[in-house]
C-alpha cells in the first residue's frame, strides 16, 4: 500500500484521511441521534442543544491548546494563527470537551449525565477517524517509532514503525465490546459509561505515546502524558469506588 491514500478526481485528488474525518462526524452524529430517538432522555432538546455547543467549544480549545503545546521548543519559535489551527489532538479536545460540558451543565442545572448517550457514537467516530489517521500515513504524524515487530509498517520513508493509529482502532473496538457486554449482565450507574470510556482512553493514550516520537520532558512524560495524568487524577473515584458504577442487575 502506498501511503498517504488519495481517491483521483480528475487531475487532483481527495485525501482519504479528510473523506474519513467528515465520515466520522457525520455517521456519529446519525448514531447519536438514532440512540436519542430510541431512548429516554432525561435532558431537554433545549439542555441538550446548549450543552452540545459547550461541548463543541471546549473541545476546539482545548485540541488546540494541548496541540500547540504538544513540542514546546517549537513553540515561541513557530506559533502563529496557522500553528495554533495546524496543531490539535484528540486528547485535548475529550478533555476540553468535558470542561466545556460541565461549565454548561452548572450554568443550566442539569445533574444528570450528559456523555451516557454519546459513549457508542464517539466510538464508532473515533474508529472511522483513525482509519483516515492510518492511511494518511506520515502526513498526519499518528504513526510509532520504528519498530522490528512482523505488524509494524512502512508508511512511505522506507522505516517500519508500529502502527499506533491501528492500535487504538483495535482498542475502541474493544471497549464497545466489552462495554456491550458488561451492559448484558450489569446496568450502569448515571454517568458511569462515560466515565469508564474516557478513564481507559486516558490510561490507553498515557501508555500507547511511549511508542511515539513524541517529545519528551527530561523526566521521561510528553505533554499529552501530563494531560492524560491529569484526566485520570480527576477520575479517581472510578478506581476507589468501582462498585458505584453499576446500579444493579440487567
Amino acid at each position: 500500500m502506498h501511503f498517504p491514500v488519495n481517491i483521483p478526481l480528475g487531475r487532483s485528488s481527495i485525501p482519504v484521511h479528510f473523506v474519513c474525518e467528515t465520515l466520522s462526524y457525520f455517521l456519529g452524529y446519525r448514531y447519536y441521534t438514532y440512540l436519542r430517538r430510541n431512548t429516554h432522555d432525561l435532558i431537554s432538546s433545549e439542555d441538550r442543544l446548549i450543552i452540545f455547543i459547550g461541548a463543541a467549544a471546549g473541545a476546539f480549545l482545548g485540541s488546540h491548546m494541548v496541540g500547540i503545546f504538544e513540542n514546546p521548543p517549537q513553540l515561541f519559535s513557530h506559533f502563529n494563527l496557522f500553528y495554533f489551527m495546524g496543531n490539535k489532538t484528540i486528547v485535548g479536545g475529550m478533555l476540553g470537551g468535558l470542561i466545556g460540558v460541565e461549565l454548561t451543565k452548572k450554568q443550566l442545572g442539569v445533574t444528570v449525565s450528559s456523555g451516557d448517550m454519546m459513549v457508542y457514537p464517539l466510538i464508532l467516530a473515533m474508529v472511522v477517524g483513525r482509519t483516515g489517521c492510518f492511511l494518511a500515513g506520515l502526513e498526519d504524524g499518528t504513526y510509532g517509532i520504528a519498530s522490528n515487530l512482523p505488524w509494524a509498517i512502512n508508511f512511505g520513508d522506507g522505516i517500519r514503525r508500529h502502527p499506533t493509529n491501528l492500535y487504538e482502532i483495535i482498542f475502541w473496538l474493544m471497549l464497545w465490546l466489552a462495554l456491550k457486554l458488561i451492559e448484558q449482565k450489569r446496568h450502569f450507574a448515571n454517568g458511569a459509561r462515560f466515565k469508564i470510556f474516557m478513564v481507559s482512553y486516558l490510561v490507553f493514550r498515557l501508555l500507547v505515546e511511549f511508542i511515539k516520537p513524541d517529545y519528551f520532558f527530561s523526566f521521561g512524560l510528553s505533554v499529552i502524558q501530563l494531560v492524560c495524568i491529569g484526566g485520570i487524577l480527576y477520575y479517581y473515584k472510578v478506581f476507589l469506588n468501582h462498585k458505584n458504577l453499576f446500579t444493579d442487575h440487567a
